[in-house]
This record gives structure tokens, sequence and C-alpha cells, in this order.
């Protein structure tokens, strides 16, 4: 049996209708969330993978990494007090 193209049309308008973007989901309206490590603080440290700035160091550092091996309290406090830091509060415990 041979199909014709009028026959065929509905099919394609059904198939290529679900490829189609609406408006609102067009990329250039789309927004996008932040990439996880493409955050940077003033001194170019990444929040969400943990670095904070250590001025004793003068490099980000990941608190409970430098406790363990500078052997001090794995705390906020104690973090600022080795990096001679002035203290936060946005400091977040493990």
């Amino acid at each position: 049996m041979k199909m014709t193209w009028l026959a065929a049309l509905p099919l394609l308008v059904c198939l290529t209708k679900g490829f189609a973007q609406s408006p609102a989901e067009a990329p250039s309206t789309r927004k996008f969330e932040q990439l996880p490590g493409s955050d940077r603080d003033a001194h170019d440290c990444i929040p969400s993978a943990g670095y904070l700035w250590c001025d004793a160091m003068k490099r980000c550092e990941r608190p409970w990494e430098l406790a363990k091996e500078k052997k001090f309290s794995d705390t906020a406090e104690a973090f600022d007090k080795f990096c001679a830091n002035a203290p936060k509060k946005e400091h977040k415990q493990k």
C-alpha cells in the first residue's frame, strides 16, 4: 500500500510538534543556575568547594584540612584565629 504525502502529513505534524520549543523555553529567555564551582569570592577562593581565604597562609584553604595539617581545632573561630582573619558569621561547620 502506497502512502501519499497528504496521508503522512498529520503524522509529521505530530512528530515535529514535540521537538518545537515554546517561547518560555527558548534558550535566550531561560534562567540558568550557576554551575557548581563557578562562584568566586574577593580572594578568588571557591566557597562552594569549601575554600576560604587564610591571610596567614596567603592562599585559599579548606578549614578542616588546614586544621588537621596544622593541628588546631576544626572550628570557624580556630580557623580565623590561625589565619588572623576577622571572624565571620558565614563559616559553616562540616
